[in-house]
């Protein structure tokens, strides 16, 4: 297995400029595009990370699958970063048991607007259902709001990092690491604070300016999926500095990044509910007030917690159009 260095780019996409960050004989972690779907039965997507994949690695592709590729995830189609995909179908059990364990760790980076968080970090606890009004199919909304049905408990941790300006804005870039996994939870979480992400035209507000940027700023940086065989692990770039975007200036400091990286790889895994544990060291959560404990483990699996699983996995992987 191998770590792949890459470079962040502003580059629209296409079908050559696939960006790897990970590979090994049965998994790759791509560096998506923003603005890419992953997959889609439309005609008229004429760039997708599929066929990326199938351009660059045609002799991976499984016939035996519809899409060629078996994702192990998913990420929104504006949301750029770190993506793994199994190349084979044991892989892809592996992967998933570690899914459905809740032994994956994800931290995203955003660029937050309206104003400076003030807080340096936070965990967001607002629980988030399925917005019912009219107008508002296919989006989400937090607990106490018109038309939101089901709600289920949601966790995010928020660390800021850096203070500054987007095209004039005040502006907050912060790591987001989702500790439940619901559908379009970091967005709505940001939005729930009046600081949605910059780019968000679904969750911005209507007299904001996030129709200003080119992309949503929200990105994948670090996965982790500890499986049995190996630990997938990967740190995407950076792709929110000036360097690839004039617009953003930013002026203060509050956290560095490299050290929440460092924090990431170095603390352990959360313990599996299921079986051993497994290869690799990391953590579960960035280090913070205000984190429930993780859940205890069971040595049998019941059908209710399986089909509970098998929901939140459901809700995880969820892709929606935008």
């Amino acid at each position: 297995m191998r770590a792949v260095s890459t470079t962040p780019t502003m580059e629209p996409g296409s079908v050559e400029n696939l960006s790897i960050v990970y590979q090994s004989r049965d998994f790759l972690v791509v560096n998506k595009h923003w603005d890419v779907r992953i997959d889609s039965k439309m005609w008229r997507e004429t760039l997708t990370l599929q066929k990326q994949l199938r351009h660059r690695f045609p002799e991976l592709a499984d016939p035996n699958t519809y899409y060629g590729f078996r994702f192990c995830h998913q990420l929104d189609f504006s949301t750029s970063g770190a993506l793994c995909v199994a190349l084979n179908k044991a892989a892809a059990g592996s992967a998933y048991k570690c899914f459905k364990e809740r032994r994956v760790t994800k931290a995203y980076l955003a660029l937050q607007v309206r104003g400076y968080i003030q807080e340096s970090r936070m965990t967001i606890s607002y629980a988030i259902g399925r917005n019912s009004t009219e107008g508002r199919a296919h989006t989400m909304c937090i607990e106490g709001t018109q038309g939101c049905e089901n709600p289920k408990p949601s966790l995010t941790e928020l660390v800021v990092l850096e203070h500054g300006l987007y095209a004039g804005d005040p502006v907050s870039k912060v790591l987001l690491q989702p500790l439940t996994g619901r559908t379009h939870q970091l967005r709505v979480h940001c939005s729930a604070l009046s600081h949605p992400i910059v780019g968000d035209l679904t969750y911005g507000q209507a007299s904001g300016r996030e129709d200003q940027p080119f992309r949503m700023m929200l990105h994948a940086l670090y996965l982790r999926i500890p499986t049995e065989a190996e630990c997938v692990e990967a740190c995407t770039p950076d792709p929110f500095v000036p360097t690839l975007d004039a617009c953003w200036n930013p002026h203060t400091v509050v956290q560095p990044l490299d050290q929440l990286v460092q924090v990431l790889r170095a603390a352990h895994d959360p313990k599996p509910t299921e079986g051993g544990p497994g290869p690799c060291s990391s953590s579960m959560c960035l280090p913070g007030p205000g984190r429930p404990p993780p859940p205890p483990a069971s040595p049998t699996e019941t059908e209710a917690q399986r089909a509970s699983c098998l929901q939140w996995l459901s809700e995880w992987t969820l892709e929606l159009d935008n």
